[in-house]
């Protein structure tokens, strides 16, 4: 077994400023301004070469986070296209139930039955026990559902959140495209409905803020989208470990379409891109590994955008701050 340490990211965000004149803080903000635009135009060119490249039909919307100011876009290519979510929308199911536990009606450690009848295989694990009758927390069904995006997750959580809630809570909190699809022949089943790139990277860049949620729930969010033992086959893969845990990200793939989406970090732990991308593919459809051409761009994106933002030291600045999960150098075993 790996052994992990916690650090902490975003110590010394606002730390040890000093207190700027009102002309100065103008000159800041424009400085910091303009870096932004020159950036989001090498992220752009990345962009657009790399799905050239891949072929297939896009949909991408990236943004960089400058500070207090609104966020610069660098993508914008055909973000308000709806689209199948596939499981990106497990990301608006999670915002459903963490909000329902803001309100107070539902906690992280109330229990859900994990019997046979609820199993569905694919992705993620509970699958894979064959045995059955355990009682797990409603923490353990959101870790399951975001960091290994679990299909079954998505049954418990209906268990506790029902999809129509689920949709209540998303047109609440205003999107407008998001939405899970109920099953009429059982109102806490759902398939995984919609999105949009331009929905998804608002949900996250507001998530990332902490606008969504509670402080506590913004954290438990984040942090397991950030897990070292989720998704790495796409725009991550190129990464080592300590960059890895500096993207907070979700993939989503069902036949024809590709989708990931995330939020990359400054290394003082501050927000400074947002990306969604779609792609749908005529063929390749069973491909889910690394080797398909849309996962192939996201990882060339990733190791790309990453080194972009990072010279450029944008970010924003009224964020939410995190831990993050290390691997230990040496990979002792816990004695």
């Amino acid at each position: 077994m790996e052994r992990r340490g916690v650090i902490k990211l975003g110590a010394g965000l606002t730390a040890g400023g000093a207190i700027l004149g009102t002309a100065s803080a103008a000159h800041a903000e424009q400085a910091t301004t303009q870096a932004a635009v020159t950036t989001a135009a090498q992220i752009k060119a990345v962009y657009d070469a790399e799905i050239t490249k891949a072929g297939g039909t896009w949909q991408g919307y990236v943004t960089l986070l400058n500070g207090t100011a609104a966020p610069v876009v660098a993508v914008d290519h055909n973000s308000r296209s709806i689209k199948t979510a596939a499981s990106i929308n497990k990301l608006g199911i999670a915002l459903g139930v963490l909000d329902k536990i803001d309100r107070g009606e539902l906690a992280l450690d109330d229990r859900i039955t994990l019997t046979s009848d609820i199993i569905l295989t694919g992705s993620g694990f509970y699958f894979h026990q064959t045995a059955y009758g355990d009682e797990i927390t409603v923490a353990n069904v959101l870790v399951a559902m975001l960091l290994t995006s679990d299909n079954t997750s998505v049954r418990l959580c209906g268990l506790v959140c029902p999809p129509a809630e689920i949709n209540e809570t998303l047109e609440a909190k205003g999107f407008t495209d998001t939405r899970v699809i109920p099953n009429p022949a059982n109102p806490n089943r759902m398939w995984l409905g919609d999105t949009t790139t331009f929905e998804t990277n608002d949900l996250l860049t507001r998530l990332a803020k902490g606008e969504l949620l509670s402080t506590e729930s913004t954290a438990f969010f984040l942090n397991v989208l950030k897990g070292l033992s989720g998704y790495h086959d796409g725009f991550r893969r190129n990464m080592s470990s300590v960059e890895r845990a500096r993207v907070a990200m979700k993939y989503g793939a069902d036949d024809a379409q590709r989708n990931e989406s995330g939020v990359v970090y400054s290394a003082a732990g501050a927000p400074a891109l947002v990306y969604s991308f779609q792609a749908q593919y005529n063929d390749h459809w069973g491909n889910y590994g690394a080797t398909h051409p849309a996962v192939q761009a996201h990882a060339t994106m990733g190791r790309k955008m990453f080194d972009i933002v990072n010279a450029a030291k944008v970010a924003a600045t009224d964020a939410v701050t995190l831990e993050v999960e290390q691997e230990a150098l040496n990979g002792d075993l816990v004695q």
